[in-house]
């Protein structure tokens, strides 16, 4: 019984975790995936490997902690440097001006790492809100986390097949790709850390 009820309790968190992260209403999370992913292709594999592995961990540190209540942080503020980050990596992705990254780790990987920790504090919100005062909420947040890690690859596998059929089938020029695609994400994205910002 005791072990039903554990998996029951895995699964839901699980799905609440994938259900957050993938959910169009609240699509921030989504766009930053997109942006931080855009400059890649298939062929970059390895390169995507390590990049989402540097937003996980990131994400993944301040979700703990937060969660946990060993960091505070103003939500509205967080709310408000989400789509910061967003801004931010599509600028960073339209001032990319070739596609042949000369150094093992480029300053993108340590921005993917930077604003996942940001991007944890908005997770650790929302999972906060769900999660009762006095529970050991440790298999929870572990459960939700690997929700969202299974939401994000879904989304950078969404990002690398729209790359492909743009550049290999319609014929986008690479850079053309990466700047129009970049420029309505910061498009977007600047309209929301106008609309959010603390008053």
């Amino acid at each position: 019984m005791f072990i039903l009820e554990t998996m029951q309790d895995f699964w839901l968190y699980f799905s609440l975790g994938f259900e957050h992260i993938a959910d169009l209403a609240g699509y921030d999370h989504i766009i930053f995936v997109f942006a931080l992913c855009l400059r890649y292709t298939l062929d970059d594999w390895k390169k995507i490997l390590v990049l989402v592995t540097a937003f996980t961990i990131g994400h993944s540190i301040t979700l703990a902690l937060s969660t946990l209540d060993y960091i505070t942080v103003s939500a509205a503020w967080i709310e408000f440097l989400i789509p910061v980050t967003i801004v931010i990596t599509a600028l960073n992705n339209i001032s990319q001006k070739e596609f042949r990254f000369k150094s093992r780790f480029p300053p993108i990987y340590f921005l993917a790492l930077f604003f996942g920790l940001i991007h944890g504090l908005g997770f650790s919100t929302y999972l906060k809100s769900l999660l009762g005062k006095d529970s050991n909420i440790v298999p929870q947040l572990l459960a939700f986390n690997i929700g969202l890690e299974v939401g994000q690859l879904l989304i950078v596998a969404t990002v690398l097949i729209l790359s492909l059929i743009c550049i290999r089938i319609f014929n986008f020029q690479r850079r053309e790709y990466l700047l129009y695609g970049s420029g309505a994400v910061f498009g977007i994205a600047l309209i929301m850390a106008i609309e959010r910002f603390p008053q």
